[in-house]
């Protein structure tokens, strides 16, 4: 059996790096897009501002691109090397996305990007706009074979197990790429990155008019990503909705946990605004409800429930129950691959193997397992539901603060009185680490809820670990910490210099600093950034 420090250890690791990772992500996501729909603009007005925009704009996406690659690319090892048992179950479907990822989405998007950076004075204006909409299709395409990857984790379909090969096998190519899980993640993962984007673009334009510098830009760029980003919340608001009629049905334990549901109540149900999760208690130790507002919001109508961990652990015992002569008859066809009774009894039982995974943990010997070892094993089905608990608060509240940011910000940017207000503009600076916040959030609810599976009802955490000792678990997790560490502060220290550097101007005074240069000052032609290295 797998030492339990280690699959601890495997968990921290994969999680550390993919929080990091995910710092960029999102970001690159929606830059790619609104980087797109500024550079039509500046094709279809002529106007060289917006050509001063997305140079600018394009050089931040190609620093938050390169580090976001250099993330990535090491998470990925880890598949191999910390969840080795994990990949040998599931690698005939999980590494079918990741492949086409590689191959297509990743390769368009690291090809044309170095076009668009570099190809500004080498291609013509409209072959240039068809190299930036690739690149925000080809990241977003990135976004999608991923998600399916992981959306299989959290809603297995498209695949079965084979008892004679010992592993899942990829049956349905359709209905692993159009699982409704990857396809609401997908769009909801899109537009929050659209609505990251949109508040930094916002923040560091409304930086520039803050210290009178770049006025004509920074206001251009910030009425765009207003706009942009007041569609974009409503819309992640939205599809985060859809996307919880998706757990609701797949992962009633995620939704259980998310709303802190410890005993089943009848309809309407109460939403626990406020509370505070016991796991050992199996309560809320104090809550401030909300009658009514659980089943509108989940179900859409007074009648509708949400199942409590209490009905759900209740169901779990009864699939243990399925799931141990399902393990018993696959360690016989281990040893005999013939044995039709023992085929049989596996197809009688096989829904449930996973739950027959999950007791193993306390009770190795199936032939002798104890109701208590059960009930445990049934425990282990709620996710650490404080932890969901506030990360899914976190997200939402976060995502109501963006909105009414983004509405103000429509208001006053359409009336051309944004300069004017130092106190939105000073809320927009402070408001840039706010989407990375909900990201992170919105990430911790979706894997954290998912425990204790690797594959949601298939396949439990505890085995899919690989079998290190503690002391290489613990050498590598501190190693990626330093590593992923020195990343994030490489990101920081180049686009603090780059936005303090400012956008360069190619012709159009607008986008100059609204500073006016003294008359008796002598004229000097000023230094382009980068010292010219990067401008075409």
């Amino acid at each position: 059996m797998i030492n339990g420090t280690v699959v601890t250890l495997s968990r921290i690791q994969f999680a550390s790096t993919a929080l990091y990772h995910f710092l960029f992500v999102p970001l690159t996501l929606g830059l790619s897009f609104l980087l797109a729909a500024i550079e039509t603009v500046y094709v279809t007005t002529g106007k060289s501002i917006y050509k001063d925009m997305a140079r600018f704009w394009g050089k931040l996406l190609m620093i938050n691109f390169a580090l976001g690659v250099a993330t990535g690319l090491t998470m990925e090892f880890q598949f191999g090397t910390n969840w080795s048992f994990y990949s040998g179950f599931v690698g005939d479907i999980f590494g079918a996305p990741l492949a086409i990822e590689g191959l297509m989405a990743f390769f368009m998007e690291s090809t044309f990007i170095g076009l668009m950076v570099f190809g500004w004075e080498r291609l013509s204006r409209g072959q240039h706009l068809a190299v930036t909409w690739l690149v925000a299709f080809g990241s977003n395409l990135s976004a999608l074979w991923i998600l399916v990857a992981n959306s299989f984790m959290q809603n297995p379909r498209g695949a079965a197990f084979d008892p004679l090969t010992m592993r899942m096998q990829l049956t349905s190519f359709q209905q692993l790429i159009f699982n409704p899980d990857a396809q609401s993640k997908f769009v909801h993962t899109s537009v929050a990155g659209y609505v990251t984007a949109a508040i930094f673009v916002a923040g560091v334009s409304a930086y520039y008019m803050l210290r009178n510098r770049h006025v004509d830009l920074a206001k251009r760029s910030f009425r765009m990503a207003a706009l942009f980003g007041v569609l974009a919340t409503i819309a992640v608001i939205t599809l985060g909705d859809a996307l919880g009629f998706v757990d609701a049905r797949v992962q009633p334990t995620k939704l259980a946990a998310m709303e802190a549901v410890w005993q089943s109540e009848p309809a309407p149900m109460p939403f626990n605004l406020i509370a505070f999760p016991s796991q050992a208690k199996r309560e809320n130790l104090g809550a401030v409800r909300v009658p009514y507002l659980l089943s509108l919001l989940v179900t859409h109508s007074l009648s509708g429930t949400v199942p409590g961990a209490d009905a759900l652990e209740r169901r779990a015992v009864q699939q243990i129950e399925g799931g141990i002569p399902a393990v018993q008859a696959l360690k016989v066809l281990a040893r005999d691959p013939g044995n039709a009774a023992a085929l049989a009894e596996f197809n009688a039982h096989r829904k449930d193997l996973g739950y027959g995974f999950l007791v193993q943990r306390y009770a190795p010997d199936l032939n002798d397992v104890t109701p208590a070892q059960m009930e445990r094993a049934a425990r282990d089905i709620m996710p650490p539901v404080a932890a969901v608990f506030w990360s899914f608060r976190v997200m939402v509240a976060l995502g109501l603060l963006m909105l009414a940011y983004f509405v103000i910000a429509v208001l006053y940017t359409l009336r051309n009185k944004i300069q004017r207000k130092t106190w939105l503009l000073k809320m927009g600076v402070w408001m840039i680490p706010v989407p990375f916040i909900a990201n992170e959030a919105g990430w911790l609810v979706a894997e954290l809820g998912r425990q204790p599976w690797t594959v949601f009802d298939v396949l439990p955490t505890w085995m899919s670990a690989s079998t290190h000792s503690v002391a290489y678990m613990a050498f590598s997790l501190i190693g990626f910490l330093v590593l992923y560490t020195a990343f994030i502060a490489v990101e920081m220290y180049l686009m603090v210099r780059a936005i303090k550097l400012g956008p360069a101007v190619h012709g159009d005074s607008g986008g100059a600093s609204a500073q006016p240069r003294p008359s008796l000052a002598p004229r000097v032609a000023p230094a382009a950034p980068y010292g010219g290295k990067l401008e075409g």
